[in-house]
């Protein structure tokens, strides 16, 4: 039989409470999305007075950061004209989301989910993403 693991919901309230947490350190209303290990969203907040338009960006975020099992980031250094992946912001039916903010979570090394973040600058986001995926042990 075979088994994988995945972030469980009890996980998904700790990545989230640790992101809001540098959320109000930054001093911005944050929308924060985590999936498990299959794409599909566990949990999800926004902040009140979060930015509406970034509720889908921090879900894609998290969505994106697990199909390819990269950092947003990454994916949009490799996604510029000219670069090996250029034009995968198109695919997955117009899905995928290219900038900063999301990244995969592992657990002793396995990716087990992600995390989307979405609100400030892409330094920002980043930051969040980081926090939210560091309230885990490594």
């Amino acid at each position: 039989m075979r088994t994988f693991r995945s972030l469980s919901l009890v996980d998904a309230k700790r990545m989230l409470e640790a992101g809001e947490a540098r959320a109000a350190q930054l001093g911005i209303a944050y929308n924060i999305a985590v999936v498990d290990a299959g794409g599909a969203l566990v949990a999800f907040a926004r902040q009140d007075g979060a930015l509406v338009g970034s509720i889908d960006l921090a879900i894609g975020k998290a969505i994106t950061s697990r199909l390819f099992d990269k950092t947003t980031a990454t994916l949009a250094e490799l996604a510029q004209p000219g670069a090996p992946l250029f034009g995968i912001g198109s695919s997955n039916a117009g899905r995928v989301v290219i900038f900063g903010g999301g990244l995969p979570v592992r657990i002793d090394g396995e990716i087990v989910g992600a995390v989307g973040a979405s609100a400030g600058s892409v330094e920002q986001d980043i930051a969040v993403a980081e926090a939210a995926a560091a309230a885990l042990p490594a």
